[in-house]
């Protein structure tokens, strides 16, 4: 028969709990449609430097909404003034997480 070992096992390691937004504490910010394969709508809260992306879905329904953090107001600017929105996204936001946080808002809008 196997001896058991007397070492202890090394304590778990702790679970990761990203805190989720109550509704009322996500800015409503206004979208304004873009011409872009790669972004639907766009939208900043210069109050909170919030910038808000809709992602085109399927069958041309609107996608999903997400915040990013610290974006703010000349940086907007910029965003809307880009030849490509789709490439700025990229280039800009999506490649600087660290940067700009975001928050997965909802799915898709309610009808």
């Amino acid at each position: 028969m196997p001896r058991k070992s007397t070492t202890p096992k090394p304590p778990a390691k702790p679970r990761k709990i990203v805190p989720t937004k109550h509704i009322s504490e996500v800015p409503q910010i206004r979208l304004e449609p873009v011409v872009s394969s790669q972004v639907q709508a766009i939208g900043h809260d210069p109050a909170t430097n919030t910038l808000a992306i809709r992602f085109p879905g399927w069958d041309d329904k609107p996608g999903s909404l997400y915040h990013y953090a610290n974006f703010n107001a000349d940086q907007f600017a910029e965003f809307c003034a880009a030849e490509s929105v789709g490439s700025f996204f990229i280039k800009q936001i999506k490649a600087n997480e660290a940067l700009f946080p975001y928050t997965k808002i909802d799915e898709t809008p309610q009808a």
